[in-house]
């Protein structure tokens, strides 16, 4: 049986992952670029590879996770919708904006890493993969910034 810092991990990793996909959905129709759309894509599909496995611990834990806070739902949107209604380059607008996201996921996957000590080994091993793959996110779209 796991230990309450493993399922709190396992939360906060299942509800970020959660709002990357959102926040990605959300920008992916408006981008010009194909480029930029193909790193989208690539890293949509990397984070629900990782929310897959997620969902598999959670379900293996007997845990149904954790949905992103409505308030950060919201903001998230309304930033989104404010940077894309100002008229200025539509790409450069969402590279900014998953940038920000990514910093903010990376930042708070280690607050929980550092929050939550004594969880499972192999579901640390999961949220630093998440935060791999959001520096690498990070860096793919520096070019667009």
């Amino acid at each position: 049986m796991p230990n309450d810092d493993t399922i709190k991990l396992l939360n906060e990793c299942n509800a970020g992952i959660k709002m990357g996909v959102e926040s990605i959905n959300e920008v992916i129709y408006h981008v010009k670029n194909d480029n930029l759309r193909n790193i989208l894509n690539k890293y949509l599909e990397d984070n629900k590879s990782l929310g897959d496995k997620t969902h598999e611990y959670l379900n293996q834990f007997h845990d149904s996770g954790k949905e992103p806070s409505t308030i950060a739902k919201t903001m998230s949107w309304f930033k989104t919708n404010i940077k894309l209604l100002q008229g200025s380059d539509v790409d450069e607008q969402i590279a900014d904006l998953m940038t920000d996201g990514c910093n903010m996921g990376i930042k708070s996957i280690y607050r929980y890493l550092n929050k939550y000590p004594s969880a499972n080994n192999d579901v640390k091993g999961l949220a630093k993969d998440i935060i791999t793959s959001q520096e690498k996110f990070l860096n793919d779209l520096r070019i667009f910034l």
